[in-house]
């Protein structure tokens, strides 16, 4: 006994939702990556995969019965042959017709879903459905793959590879601490996730990659090893790279050039699910996105892959800058190059010149069955998620958002624009929607409005706040002079309309929460000596002591905080009363933006 307190007492237990590991006290040692911050991204990840489960269940579900269907009506039809009660001549020949051809509709069914069952994997066409099997691209110390285990009973087995030592050792010791329920389902596995999952296509219905960086990597083979219908839940943390001022390493990351704005954070969502679209389509398969969340220092997306030739030739429609588009002629539908230039060389508003970026996914990004479902299923498992007040406030944001209309503004930055005060949002959200047009919130920027109006419609409702609340005189040649030069088309009207505010602003639910504490975001990459460079992230003071050799315990909690899951605060700004005077100098929102 006292041999094993001697070898745990440089270890602490973290306890997570149902899962516990022990972890090195010493910042210093650092040998095997755990941030406490991720608990968001951990518990996101359980909710989807409960609400994965589900459907997967009822699509099986659903799928038997239309065989069932399918099998009793050719049965059925072969019953009753011409010399039957409806083999008579005369009156009835116009129903033996129609029988003949309902005959010969569910027999091409009966086939189509025989030939489905041939190709397809026998659990998705076999009686009973198989208990799903998840893989863990980079399992670290384990955490994840535990909380999996023991969270979610139905599942066959966790397996979790990494291709350090030290971290499977760490995971395999974890695994035993966590027990029989543990052990039993999960297999962890020293290798590289990139040649295992080649290794292993269409095996399993989960695979979860979050990476220390870019995901870009692990994207070919993950798109081979999720299973026909299954989930791939995936991360970037490397925002700089997707957000940042040099386009040219995204673009040889993801493939897509990214444009500067307030709206980036959703560009980079949008970067990576049409990245991941393109892997794909290599291999005949392609993405039906599920949800795609932008929080704390990183992106998440969870889609589904599927198998289809026919539908990777529609990708280019899915994509802007206008890559595609269907010509309709009959009831055939063709696929075809779209026509140039989409916009003008210069803004019809204010006469600057447009950059371009892209290509980005420009299909919604959500399904709002699968939000509503989770944000419902984990309201009635409140105990069981840690951080279930940031997961709840984010799944409520993203429930109401305009999930067709790609990208969003500021308003403090169109105002910023005009050299004017900005109106309240409540305000600006009723001329649009007097206008006829839609408008939402995003769940990325509390500032960010989404809505279908084009921009003509946004100057206009602008150039009418103006008149009644006057700028002064700018120069000539500013962006706010050419806006403000014009006529409005369209008189504004600001009176408040009844859908200004949605449902959840209406009942003061908190959508946007302030971070639970200091240096809350990304940590030191395993196996990284801590440096004057890392005061950033863990503090100057903290930084200096470690450097020293003179850490306290508070120290290393702020280095390493284990109960990152008491978050308090309502919104960052109440929409009704927001300040006036705040300004913001990046320029418009678009596909196309001024630079």
């Amino acid at each position: 006994m006292e041999d094993v307190e001697n070898k745990l007492k440089d270890y602490e237990i973290v306890r997570e939702g149902e899962a516990e590991i022990i972890i090195n006290k010493k910042i210093a040692a650092n040998e095997v990556f755990y941030n406490p911050v991720q608990v968001h991204n951990r518990d996101m990840s359980v909710a989807l995969l409960r609400t994965f489960i589900a459907k997967r269940e009822e699509e099986h579900k659903a799928m038997m019965d239309k065989r069932d269907k399918a099998h009793n009506k050719v049965s059925q039809s072969k019953s009753s042959g011409p010399n039957g009660e409806n083999g008579s001549t005369g009156q009835h020949d116009e129903m033996d017709v129609d029988a003949e051809k309902e005959t010969n509709k569910v027999a091409d069914e009966t086939e189509d879903l025989s030939t489905e069952a041939t190709k397809t994997p026998s659990r998705k066409v076999a009686r009973e459905l198989k208990a799903p099997v998840v893989l863990e691209a980079l399992a670290a110390s384990g955490l994840r793959s535990i909380r999996y285990a023991r969270e979610i009973d139905v599942l066959e087995k966790v397996v979790a590879l990494d291709i350090d030592k030290a971290c499977i050792e760490a995971c395999k010791r974890n695994i035993k601490f966590n027990g029989a329920s543990a052990m039993s389902k999960i297999e962890p596995h020293l290798t590289d996730a990139r040649v295992y999952m080649l290794t292993h296509p269409k095996e399993f219905d989960v695979v979860d990659i979050d990476p220390y960086g870019a995901p870009s990597i692990f994207l070919d083979s993950a798109v081979q090893a999720v299973a026909d219908g299954g989930l791939l839940m995936c991360t970037a943390t490397d925002m700089a790279v997707l957000c940042g001022p040099n386009g040219e390493v995204c673009h040889s990351k993801y493939g897509s050039y990214p444009t500067k704005g307030k709206y980036n954070h959703e560009m980079a969502l949008r970067i990576l699910l049409a990245s991941i679209e393109s892997h794909a389509n290599r291999y005949k398969r392609y993405i039906v996105p599920v949800l795609s969340v932008s929080m704390d220092f990183y992106i998440r997306v969870f889609v589904r892959v599927f198998t289809s030739a026919n539908e990777v030739k529609k990708t280019p429609q899915k994509l802007s800058y206008c890559l595609g588009r269907t010509i309709t002629k009959n009831n055939s539908v063709k696929n075809a190059p779209a026509i140039g230039p989409v916009v003008p060389q210069e803004c019809s508003a204010c006469g600057k010149k447009f950059t371009i970026g892209g290509p980005i996914w420009s299909a919604p990004i959500h399904d709002q069955e699968w939000v509503v479902s989770t944000l419902t299923e984990v309201k009635s498992m409140k105990d069981r998620y840690p951080a279930y007040d940031k997961i709840t406030s984010v799944l409520t944001t993203i429930s109401e958002e305009l999930h067709d209309i790609p990208l969003f503004f500021s308003l403090h930055n169109i105002c910023a624009n005009v050299k004017c005060t900005s109106p309240s949002a409540v305000l600006f959200r009723s001329a649009v929607l007097n206008a006829g047009y839609r408008i939402s919130s995003t769940h990325v920027n509390p500032l960010g409005l989404k809505t279908d109006a084009p921009w003509d419609v946004i100057w206009d409702i602008m150039r009418c706040w103006v008149k009644n609340h006057p700028v002064k005189e700018q120069p000539h040649d500013s962006v706010g002079t050419a806006i403000l030069s014009k006529s409005p088309k369209l008189e504004a009207n600001f009176s408040r309309a009844a859908a200004a505010l949605s449902r959840a602003q209406a009942k003061k639910v908190k959508r946007f929460l302030p971070n639970p504490e200091r240096h809350w975001g990304p940590k030191i990459r395993a196996g990284r000596k801590i440096t004057s460079k890392h005061a950033s992230l863990l503090g100057p003071d903290v930084v200096n002591r470690v450097i020293n050799g003179a850490a306290s315990t508070e120290d290393e909690k702020v280095a390493e905080p284990n109960n990152p899951t008491t978050e308090t605060g309502g919104d960052a700004t109440n929409e009704e009363d927001e300040p006036s005077t705040k300004r913001q100098k990046n320029g418009d929102v678009g596909l196309a933006t001024e630079p």
